[in-house]
């Protein structure tokens, strides 16, 4: 049986730096969760991959659950288990290395080292949306991710995505640059299971609610200018926005609007760092989620509200069908007066329950995601 190294690099760098964790961060604390007893860490260190004791891992492991990132005091738990363990890292032999993230793949020697040492490598790929909508990457990410995906592709005994329809992005780019992809296991992810709700309301009237870090692909600025003629139409008891979510990059418009529309001011609210415990009573409360993006990976956001019997309307994304098939009301995400008829329709205080049955709902387990990935690690080892 080889040996397995898990890799916390990002972890560990975003917890560091106290960032509240994104969807690719809690997918790998999902694998530290459930690896973390069979697993030793691993950390980069440039394109040097070093591994730690027994002893070490089990430390920073524990420090990684302990959500480091939500007080100064864990985060400096975790600077003193990282300290304490740099000293005993040292190259691995033969490993098998599974990799959640996609941090680090694009150096050109990362993985090449790790295979001359005898070692395989899992990859993780959420998503390519850097290649194929690079005009929602930040400045110089298209050519990142590609160099990652060329790695993933020529150096990966395995690939493991979160959705068919990302296993077929992936499929159909390696034909484009002349490569096959090598074996891919399609693993939907775990649904979290949030804290119970507080039963009292945190808006009084009704309210939606959509969640994901500002960026141009979440399209909030849809969303931002329908509210702003919900407004000026006036009426009574108007629905209100809640934006769950950290302002990302490239989303100058959105902050404008945010910062400097008088007519959203109250009306839109602001949650950028939301808990579970939040997120579940915002959530709970709201009329429905909604989910506008124009390109997904997966939907993490989509998944946790149906799976909290809270209605959603989404963009017509295939990857949004092929998790919630017809639960969700679908729109296209150019169609303004289409949200603004949903978000009608939901606005009064009894429609949203009423508006269609989620009971054929079953959310992803995690249990069924690591059924999968076990016996892909199995086979390999």
């Amino acid at each position: 049986m080889r040996t397995l190294a898990l890799d916390v690099t990002r972890l560990v760098g975003r917890a560091l730096k106290g960032r509240i964790p994104t969807g690719i961060d809690r997918v790998g604390i999902a694998y530290v969760r459930h690896m973390r007893d069979r697993a030793r860490a691993l950390l980069r260190i440039g394109s040097m991959p070093a591994m730690a004791t027994r002893e070490s891992s089990d430390r920073l492991f524990a420090q990684l659950l302990e959500a480091p990132a939500e007080s100064a005091r864990g985060r400096w738990k975790l600077v003193e288990a990282a300290l304490r363990l740099v000293p005993e890292l040292a190259p691995a032999r033969g490993a098998l290395l599974l990799h959640t993230g996609h941090g680090g793949l694009e150096r050109p020697d990362f993985l090449g080292r790790w295979q001359r040492s005898g070692g395989r490598a899992v990859t993780f790929v959420h998503d390519l949306i850097p290649l194929t909508h690079p005009e929602y990457a930040r400045h110089g990410e298209r050519e990142k991710h590609a160099a990652r995906m060329h790695a993933v592709l020529t150096q990966s005994a395995a690939i493991i995505v979160n959705s068919d329809a990302t296993r077929r992005e992936l499929e159909g780019y390696a034909t484009r640059v002349g490569h096959t992809a090598p074996r891919t296991v399609v693993a939907h992810l775990g649904t979290a299971t949030l804290p119970a709700p507080s039963h009292e309301r945190p808006i009084a009237g009704p309210y939606f609610v959509v969640v994901g870090t500002i960026e141009g692909r979440k399209n909030h600025l849809l969303l931002l200018q329908l509210w702003r003629r919900i407004v000026e139409r006036g009426g009574k008891n108007l629905p209100k926005l809640v934006i769950i979510g950290q302002r990302g990059w490239e989303c100058e418009s959105v902050v404008d609007m945010l910062d400097r529309c008088e007519a959203l001011r109250g009306v839109v609210i602001e949650k950028p760092g939301a808990s579970d415990a939040d997120l579940a009573t915002y959530m709970h409360h709201a009329q429905a989620l909604l989910f506008p993006s124009f390109v997904e990976g997966y939907g993490l956001p989509l998944v946790e509200a149906l799976a909290a019997g809270v209605p959603v309307v989404a963009s017509t994304l295939s990857v949004f069908r092929e998790l919630a098939g017809d639960l969700p009301a679908y729109v296209d995400p150019l169609d303004g007066p289409g949200w603004l008829a949903r978000i009608d329709a939901l606005s009064s205080p009894l429609a949203a329950r009423k508006s269609g049955s989620l009971q054929g709902f079953h959310a992803p387990t995690w249990a069924n995601h690591f059924a999968t990935v076990d016996a892909l690690l199995e086979s390999l080892s």
